[in-house]
């Protein structure tokens, strides 16, 4: 196997080795064992469960936006698209390898690098936005976050929240973004401006895939919420399993608000981070000594096992020099 992605790899598993042993460490507590006993196995395949419905919604949005962009997938291309997106996401900091990947294996499938560079971006734009458009709700039906952000707070954030995406559209169809980032780029390198102007155009193509097809966009909004939610339904799942007593729509709206930071994680896949915050939100919701265990089922489940999944879909693809493989985009653009 290459040795870059021997090391890579073995670098990630020390990570989550050591994070998942401190977390559990740093949290147990000897009343645990006694929800630990009460422990249901169907709870597992319940959350291996919701988890597929997951990504089946994943792919159903991926498939929904190559149409849109006048390109055909076939259920197997986007298996590895999906899947592959995760790999690299844990592989690489701030999680960058994962688009990346996705634009690799729809370059494979014939889908022109411009075209699926379209498609990874306005996914992520869809998946964000989802969240911000729930952060409103989170904040309202969460006693917890209420109690130290005002009411007036709420509304104004909620307003801005809700017009942001909108604004952002709206403005990419005028020419003031790129007079602010002449002015903004002005004193960076020529290199540093190039990739400014890259990025800028492709969130412009975005923008103008999302008005030429809005219905075909609205579906696959909709079937990115549907992924979301199947992926953050994991955790539930575990409460369930253990027989504790919690509040779905106060739970699904922590995960919410947590995997929003997630997205702006600079650890390869969130780690630390995700733990973190998973103890912060959730440790007054579980019995004492479990937030730890919850917290290492979680990431287990939603991460870790896709992507071993992607491991074995990237590696089989692209051989073990997939760490050199991931600068395809820069060359073919």
């Amino acid at each position: 196997m290459n040795k870059k992605l021997l090391r890579r790899l073995l670098l990630v598993f020390v990570i989550i080795v050591l994070i998942s042993a401190a977390v559990i460490y740093f949290t147990f507590d000897i009343r645990a064992l006694q929800y630990l006993t009460m422990f249901k196995p169907w709870s597992i395949a319940a959350a291996f469960g919701i988890l597929a419905v997951g990504l089946i919604f994943d792919g159903l949005r991926l498939m929904t936006l190559a149409r849109v962009t006048d390109e055909r997938l076939s259920v197997k291309e986007v298996i590895n698209v999906v899947l592959s997106n995760y790999f690299l996401a844990v592989l690489t900091p701030g999680a960058s390898g994962g688009a990346i990947a996705q634009i690799m294996f729809m370059k494979r499938a014939n889908v022109p690098v411009a075209k699926a560079t379209v498609i990874v971006f306005v996914r992520t734009i869809m998946s964000i936005t989802f969240l911000i458009l729930l952060v409103p709700v989170v904040l309202y039906s969460d006693p917890f976050l209420s109690e130290w952000m005002p009411p007036a707070v709420i509304a104004t954030v909620s307003v801005i929240f809700i017009s942001i995406p909108v604004a952002v559209v709206l403005l990419m169809r005028t020419r003031y973004p790129e007079f602010w980032l002449v002015a903004l780029t002005s004193k960076f390198s020529h290199d540093y401006r190039r990739k400014c102007f890259i990025s800028y155009n492709e969130f412009k193509k975005a923008s103008f895939i999302i008005g030429r097809h809005p219905l075909m966009v609205l579906r696959a909004f909709i079937e990115s919420g549907f992924s979301l939610l199947g992926i953050y339904a994991t955790v539930p799942m575990f409460f369930l399993g253990m027989n504790i007593q919690f509040d779905w729509l106060q739970v699904m709206g922590r995960m919410v608000l947590l995997n929003l930071v997630l997205y702006f994680s600079p650890t390869p896949g969130g780690s630390g981070i995700a733990e973190a915050g998973f103890l912060v939100l959730f440790t007054a919701l579980l019995p004492e000594g479990t937030v730890g265990i919850m917290a290492v089922l979680w990431r287990f489940t939603a991460e870790y096992f896709p992507f071993l999944l992607g491991a074995f879909v990237s590696i089989r693809a692209f051989g073990s020099n997939i760490m050199s493989a991931n600068n395809l985009k820069e060359r073919d653009s």
